[in-house]
């Protein structure tokens, strides 16, 4: 059994996606309640991808999402840090895409590469999400755009608690029969209380330097959409851990 903390030790995430990534698709589809397809319809259709467009899907672990962004046209690299992930990814040979292993908060590609960056479901388990949101900023082109697809928080008190005792209870019960590794489904529901709320994030955005910054719930906001874009005259941003 394999899970991590909400210290969020980058070893510890990385091996326990390692541990749940032979059904990983499976018990997101299930858990999800079939959601996540239209998820990520959300996601490409806010990305507005048009052919020949690079664009970066970071935290693609087995790179379901990233084989959607390519059916647009686009030339898609598909990053994570989990190998296992990626090595399920490979296995699909997924057409169009680029699979990369790589750090959210070090990525291993230069300046302005990139026309649009997403990360779906990842930012969330990053060590510093300031510095995730920084290294985006800075291999996105002037003018590009980011979109963020995050679990959140229901807007309407009443399906928050519903959603709370379904996160609490029934998912990690509902785990243990379609996850390789159900310990990690503890990890996934404690990491989505704790996650902060949908205008904080907008407001994380706007101070790393993304601007046009707005967001849409999905699924009564258990899902939140935030979308961005990197100004033109914007100064490509350092690791925001340096002075």
């Amino acid at each position: 059994m394999t899970r991590a903390t909400l210290d969020k030790d980058p070893a510890e995430v990385a091996a326990m996606f390692d541990a749940v990534a032979a059904r990983y698709d499976l018990a997101n589809t299930v858990l999800s309640l079939g959601q996540d397809r239209g998820w990520r319809r959300a996601v490409n259709g806010a990305l507005d991808l048009q052919p020949g467009e690079r664009v970066l899907d970071l935290a693609a672990g087995t790179a379901t999402s990233s084989a959607a962004l390519a059916r647009t046209g686009a030339d898609v690299v598909g990053c994570d840090f989990s190998l296992g992930m990626l090595q399920v990814g490979r296995a699909a040979q997924h057409e169009g895409v680029e699979l990369v292993a790589g750090d959210a908060l070090h990525l291993p590609f230069a300046d302005q590469s990139f026309d649009a960056v997403t990360i779906s479901f990842g930012l969330r388990n990053t060590s510093d999400v300031d510095q995730a949101l920084a290294e985006l900023l800075r291999v996105t082109k002037p003018g590009g755009r980011l979109v963020v697809c995050e679990f959140s928080h229901p807007t309407w008190q009443p399906f928050r608690t519903v959603y709370v005792e379904y996160l609490m209870k029934a998912l990690p019960a509902a785990a243990r029969r379609v996850s390789s590794d159900p310990a990690a489904y503890v990890y996934l529901a404690e990491s989505i209380r704790a996650w902060p709320e949908q205008a904080e994030l907008a407001g994380q955005l706007t101070k790393i330097g993304w601007r046009k910054v707005g967001w849409r719930d999905l699924t009564g906001g258990i899902v939140a959409l935030h979308r961005a874009v990197r100004p033109a005259n914007a100064p490509t941003p350092g690791d925001p851990r340096r002075v």
